[in-house]
């Protein structure tokens, strides 16, 4: 039997959607809009993630009043373009960090990045149009549709899968353990289908008694995600590679004044000097250093005497990993690279960075584009090889990714020669006291979830740290603090996870077992 004010609140809620559904175009774009520009609220570091159920609700209910697949399509890049402009405003600092040169251009920056990527969101809405057009169904396809665009975001203009939606979970330990089956993005398709399904629990006509029912649904599948993650956690200890004790180095030096020729000598030594400093514990015998921490070109042997200077910060039989530009002896090729030296200020072993930033670290189709990029420098950096596992000595094998590399759920990691734990160098000083670094962290961390292995993390700002291989964080130093972090390395799980196993496959078949049922239900309605 329905009360009163259950009867109320149903029927308000049937009147709201009805509105949505019947208004004028333009103010169905602007919700949609509006929509997707709070659902940022549960990105990281905000972690709002109820605020998921109205928006997904406004979106889906928008959708119902698309008659065409422009219109769909129209409304997916409405409710994309908020989303992305709210979760990533934060990239106009780095357009300020050269005052004057650049600053006109962050608003466009801003807003280029979210229409871009909000083609995508737009492109699945579309899609989802083709399927069921009410109930469950229609949301298990749309859910899948948004998650094949994350996956696209991969790759599409050069690739940037920033807040994957399974990302909202960062700030549970036990929330984001799933993704070791299904990733980030399986990760993601979960979490839409249960904060979605409220969105059809109030379909108009249905009882209070489905409502209910469809409602629980939803809750089901966020109590099954925890309980895996509280289940795969439960008795964890965590165990520790012998005889590799790091230290993390984070000098918080500031963007607009870290390549300044008379100042990065200083950068330089400032680090040296945090490297050697005593802490009254067990010495490191692995000193870390940032992305570019060496403001400086390194030629292997034309920069001797810098080399000398910077194995200052190398512990006796030990080594020093430090970020530096790259150049081979009479080669103009310049890298990002990461090289590790030994006490003796021999380069014993580097990585160049593979997957570069476009228009930082270089300009695509230089030859028409009449601009400059971010970093400085007027040459752009070539790219590497792509991932690798480094082996030095007797330290683990380990899979350097150099500022971003460190986003791609599926490329983190050399096929067929699984590393002992990854390392993320990066330098967030570029966004400032913004969301982006702890966005960042986030996506970096499920990266250990999804491989079973630990992650050490070094940021010029921060946020550096290092998490275990269930991707629970085990020290940091915080964003925009000057400091070193002196830890263990903690061990990679004995066998791959099933994503770091099959990758992206797992996601797929998790799609086919969620659409299954609808094909199953549409194939037998055209043989009849």
């Amino acid at each position: 039997m329905i009360s009163r004010g259950d009867g109320a609140a149903r029927e308000l809620l049937w009147r709201s959607r009805r509105s949505l559904v019947e208004a004028p175009g333009w103010r169905r774009a602007a919700a949609a809009v509006l929509a997707g520009a709070i659902s940022a609220a549960a990105l990281p570091p905000v972690h709002q993630v109820y605020v998921l159920i109205p928006a997904l609700a406004v979106w889906v209910w928008l959708l119902d009043g698309a008659a065409r697949y422009r219109g769909a399509f129209a409304l997916g890049w409405s409710f994309g373009f908020g989303y992305f402009a709210a979760g990533c405003y934060w990239v106009y600092h780095a357009f300020l960090v050269q005052a004057g040169q650049y600053e006109a251009l962050a608003p466009f920056a801003v807003v280029g990045l979210a229409a871009l990527l909000a083609l995508l969101t737009g492109a699945a809405a579309a899609a989802a149009h083709a399927g069921p057009r009410r109930g469950v169904a229609r949301l298990i396809v749309l859910a899948a549709a948004w998650t094949v665009a994350e996956w696209v975001r991969s790759w599409f203009l050069t690739g940037f899968p920033w807040n994957l939606l399974g990302t909202v979970w960062a700030f549970s330990d036990a929330m984001i353990q799933p993704a070791a089956w299904v990733g980030t993005y399986g990760l993601g398709f979960l979490t839409f289908l249960a904060l979605g399904l409220p969105a059809v629990a109030f379909d108009s006509g249905t009882t209070l008694r489905r409502t209910i029912a469809v409602a629980a649904c939803g809750l089901g599948i966020l109590a099954v995600m925890g309980g895996i993650g509280t289940v795969r956690l439960a008795g964890v200890t965590v165990e520790t590679v012998p005889n590799v004790r790091l230290r993390l180095v984070q000098p918080n030096i500031p963007q607009k004044i870290k390549w300044d020729r008379a100042l990065r000598a200083g950068h330089v030594e400032k680090q040296v000097t945090m490297s050697r400093s005593e802490t009254g514990g067990p010495a490191p015998n692995l000193v870390i250093w940032a992305e570019t921490a060496v403001p400086y070109v390194v030629n292997a042997n034309g920069s001797k005497e810098l080399l000398s200077y910077v194995a200052r910060a190398v512990p006796q039989g030990g080594l020093a990993i430090v970020g530096a530009p790259r150049a081979e002896s009479g080669d103009r090729k310049l890298t990002n690279a990461l090289l590790v030296l030994d006490d003796s200020a021999r380069v014993i072993g580097y990585y160049d960075k593979s997957h570069l930033v476009p228009f930082g670290e270089y300009v695509p189709l230089r030859g028409l584009l009449k601009v400059s990029k971010l970093v400085q420098g007027r040459s752009d950096f070539s790219p590497g090889v792509g991932p690798a596992a480094l082996k030095i000595g007797e330290l683990p094998p380990f899979s350097p990714l150099i500022c971003y590399e460190i986003i791609f759920p599926d490329a983190v990691v050399a096929p067929g020669d699984r590393p002992q734990w990854l390392l993320n160098l990066t330098n967030d000083a570029w966004f400032g006291l913004s969301p982006g670094p702890y966005q960042h962290l986030a996506s970096a961390r499920m990266r250990a979830v999804e491989q079973g292995l630990p992650l050490v993390r070094v940021a010029n700002t921060g946020i550096s740290g290092v998490a275990d291989a269930y991707g629970r964080l085990r020290g940091a130093i915080p964003l925009g603090q000057e400091g070193i972090l002196d830890a263990v390395l903690p061990r990679a799980l004995p066998e791959p996870t099933a994503y770091g196993r099959i990758g992206n496959w797992a996601v797929i078949i998790l799609l086919m077992i969620a659409l299954s049922p609808i094909v199953m239900i549409r194939f037998r309605t055209i043989l009849h």
